[in-house]
């Protein structure tokens, strides 16, 4: 029997609805369809990544800012992709070091005293994509956050550094994962 409109209707219901179901199902298995909310674009060969600890060789050392970034970058990976973590070298790996850390002033009030100031951090990355290597990067990365003067920096300076890891860590997964 040819299976057409017509024949279909002429099938009793139970028949009928195996067919659209056997028809759903080959529609649905038949295409693959790759979406992510991160706008993420991973080839699906790449199974794992890895994070080495990013060291601080900043001239001012901040304790417990490597471990923030490193923590930040791993935590948006999982988070943001499909890929499993490892501690060895996986299939897209991530190496890098705080460069630079500081705080200057930026504008001058009419008394000639710093009005506003700038808390610089700046991160060193190398991206390594095994699949395909084309991707790969290493580059710096630094973003900024001003303040006011007569705020002492070790007012707002875990703040700040909260903010700035936060705008780094989405350029270092957006340069390594999202290919616009």
């Amino acid at each position: 029997m040819e299976l057409n409109r017509k024949n279909i209707g002429r099938l009793s219901a139970g028949r009928r609805s195996v067919v659209i179901l056997i028809v759903l199902m080959a529609l649905l298995y038949g295409c693959k369809v790759t979406y992510s909310f991160s706008g993420a674009s991973i080839s699906p060969l790449a199974k794992t990544f890895s994070i080495q600890y990013f060291q601080n060789r900043a001239p001012i050392v901040q304790p417990g800012l490597s471990q923030n970034l490193t923590d930040a970058l791993i935590d948006k990976c999982k988070a943001q992709t499909s890929l499993k973590y490892t501690t060895s070298v996986g299939d897209m790996d991530f190496v890098g070091e705080i460069k630079d850390y500081n705080t200057k002033p930026l504008t001058v009030g009419a008394d000639a005293q710093a009005a506003t100031n700038r808390f610089t951090i700046s991160v060193q990355v190398k991206f390594t994509n095994a699949i395909d290597p084309t991707l790969s990067f290493d580059q710096t990365f630094s973003r900024y956050e001003d303040y006011n003067s007569n705020l002492d920096l070790s007012a707002v300076e875990a703040d700040l550094s909260s903010k700035i890891i936060d705008m780094i860590v989405e350029d270092i997964f957006n340069q390594a994962f999202v290919n616009w």
